[in-house]
């Protein structure tokens, strides 16, 4: 038997607006920052530890990493494997805190701090396990699976017999999909050369080489000037060439009408979709764009606040691609509801990543997916933004245009412990320019 006894939350901030790395028309400066997690136990062996974190850009980082930390009550003292055996338990425990779920209820800075908490016990489970997360979770039997979500709130949209029948369907099948992916990885596209803040002549140098590294889609960030978006989007066409997938995103800037007349001025060069046009939580917004420029896909979700969300999205038919992030939610159980929803309405999943560790861990939900939940389809690619790899223990490998399926223990967030102390708010010597 072995017991957690602690906490170790440390505020780890990049100075990527130096170079105006992440820069968008909603978020002109980001510093990519995490709030930093280990869950440490009291066995002899220092690596039997649970590890994740949560993506911020900058100021309010430390406002996060305080949520993190008023959730240690739940966890310290208690024996480790009952937790690790009833994790969906535990997730539902955290949401219902009364006095912090005050503080949502299930969306905000508290349900990123409980998907901290339940992302690093699964990152212990899956590393006491010996597997990789997306292993971890594909190998689960359909019921196993069905008690890690809560159908509360859902069964208008998604009931527990209808979930079952999908993770049934997935079972079917699955040793030939984990060759599968292990065999050709899940697609990806890039978003690297598409930053607002970047020239004329570091955008073509960008989209040349995520051609010739096998990309085989790219995305441009839109929003701030309609004349310029225009000009930036016939410079990328230009040279993609026609035919070529270029999504376009806005990080939420417009209103209904705006969104669909400023659409209109980029529909000549053809986006392929257009991400986060509105407000994230605007469901019948989603919806109006939507019709208002069809054929042009909706996608969203990066900022999808809960499974609540999602069902109301798919339910209005409001999006074409739905963009789940690995730490806006509550956790693993959370997007487990959210891609069994994408299942139940037939519409893809293209994870949201970039950021600090958000390729290295939302790889693990692509792969669950195509294994156990989705399964095979065209549709379905990972973002990738090649920023930070470099401060993780594994990171993520993309090969050819494409996620190759970690295959190292864990969740994939456990960084370099030289980079975290480097890094550290505001000690560290990136901040101080003194080492820490």
């Amino acid at each position: 038997m072995s017991t957690f006894v602690s906490f170790d939350v440390r505020d780890v901030r990049f100075p990527t607006s130096r170079d105006l790395d992440g820069s968008d028309a909603m978020n002109p400066d980001p510093d990519y920052s995490a709030a930093y997690l280990t869950i440490r136990t009291d066995t002899e062996d220092p690596a039997d530890a649970g590890t994740s974190l949560v993506f911020t850009i900058g100021r309010g980082n430390d406002v996060q990493s305080a949520a993190i930390r008023a959730l240690e009550p739940h966890v310290i003292g208690r024996d480790v494997e009952e937790v690790l055996a009833d994790l969906g338990g535990m997730q539902k425990e955290l949401d219902g805190d009364s006095q912090l779920r005050w503080l949502g209820p299930e969306t905000g800075v508290m349900a990123m701090a409980i998907g901290a908490v339940v992302n690093a016990l699964w990152d212990l489970r899956a590393r006491r396990e010996g597997r990789p997360l997306w292993l971890t979770l594909a190998m689960l039997d359909p019921e196993e699976i069905l008690d890690l979500v809560d159908f509360r709130y859902l069964t208008d949209a998604l009931t527990r017999e209808e979930a079952r029948e999908i993770l049934e369907r997935g079972a079917e099948g699955r040793e030939e999909r984990i060759a599968a992916v292990r065999a050709h990885g899940v697609p990806a596209y890039t978003t690297t050369p598409g930053w607002l803040g970047y020239s004329d002549e570091k955008l073509r140098r960008l989209l040349r080489e995520a051609r010739d590294d096998g990309f085989e889609m790219v995305k441009l960030k839109v929003g701030a000037d309609v004349e310029d978006d225009v000009r930036r989007l016939a410079l990328a066409r230009a040279e993609m060439g026609e035919g070529f997938p270029i999504a376009v995103d806005a990080n939420q800037r417009w209103d209904v009408a705006e969104a669909i007349e400023w659409l209109s001025r980029l529909a000549p060069h053809d986006p392929y979709w257009i991400e986060e046009p509105t407000f994230p939580g605007d469901v019948l917004a989603h919806a109006a764009i939507r019709r208002g420029v069809a054929p042009l896909q909706v996608a969203t979700g990066e900022q999808g606040a809960n499974r609540i969300v999602f069902k109301q999205l798919l339910q209005a038919g409001a999006i074409d691609v739905l963009q789940l992030d690995a730490t806006r939610v509550a956790g693993i159980g959370e997007n487990v509801a959210n891609l069994l929803l994408a299942a139940k309405f037939g519409v893809p999943v293209c994870p949201h990543a970039g950021g600090v560790g958000l390729c290295e861990m939302v790889q693990h939900l692509a792969f669950f997916d195509a294994v156990a939940i989705g399964g095979e389809d065209p549709r379905r690619r990972i973002e990738f933004v090649d920023h930070l790899h470099e401060h993780f223990e594994v990171p993520v490998r993309v090969e050819r245009g494409a996620y190759r399926a970690p295959e190292e223990p864990g969740g994939g967030a456990r960084m370099l412990e030289a980079s975290v102390r480097d890094h550290e708010f505001p000690g560290g010597v990136v901040w101080s320019g003194e080492p820490a």
